[in-house]
């Protein structure tokens, strides 16, 4: 790989500004193609589009049900485990990686970015940004319309409330919830006899 693309990739894995233009040699890691056939298979085509998932993810566990449509910046750059369910409008803004745990659910119009842009105006020139890994653990359950920012890693087993916007860890085993996403309390043993907690 040429210095001036190895400089790139340095700089995007350190979570440093970056432009399209500089990036533009990754447009090959796309699965945009991929992506578009699967949100146009029939119900009924599940061998299909278990196949086309094999191909538009970075690795894929066994039971992943996504239901279309679906986005993605790469797809190359997800990597999700087993028992995953993925509800509709499901966005990955995957310029680094994603990495999804075990049993993960995730509800309706959920948008998971690695990747956000400068604040201040002279340094978006050329859609300059920078992007850090997400990773969601096991058994983590998310909530509709919420958006999970770069850099985020939300613990083992914990629930993100619908409409959040999640932008610093959340640790495992609680119920957070807002925008910003808060803590609002553990998941204890009590949780087991009631149908919702939150």
């Amino acid at each position: 790989m040429p210095a001036d693309k190895q400089s790139v990739l340095n700089r995007i894995r350190c979570g440093l500004l970056y432009s399209e233009s500089e990036s533009a040699f990754l447009r090959n890691e796309r699965r945009a193609d991929l992506i578009f056939s699967y949100n146009h298979t029939p119900p009924a085509a599940e061998q299909r589009r278990q196949e086309l998932l094999r191909q538009i993810f970075g690795s894929l566990g066994e039971r992943a049900v996504i239901l279309p449509p679906f986005h993605a910046a790469y797809g190359s750059n997800v990597h999700i485990g087993d028992d995953f369910y993925g509800n509709t409008n499901l966005t990955f803004v995957d310029d680094v990686e994603i990495n999804i745990g075990d049993g993960v659910m995730i509800a309706p119009s959920v948008t998971i970015a690695t990747t956000a842009h400068p604040v201040h105006p002279d340094l978006r020139v050329d859609y300059n940004r920078f992007s850090l890994p997400v990773v969601i653990e096991d058994k983590v359950w998310i909530g509709a319309n919420t958006v999970v920012l770069p850099g985020v890693r939300i613990g083992y087993g914990s629930v993100i409330g619908a409409g959040s916007v999640v932008t610093h860890d959340i640790p495992p085993l609680v119920v957070a919830v807002g925008a910003p996403c808060r803590v609002l309390r553990p998941i204890t043993d009590a949780d087991l006899t009631e149908r919702s907690g939150a």
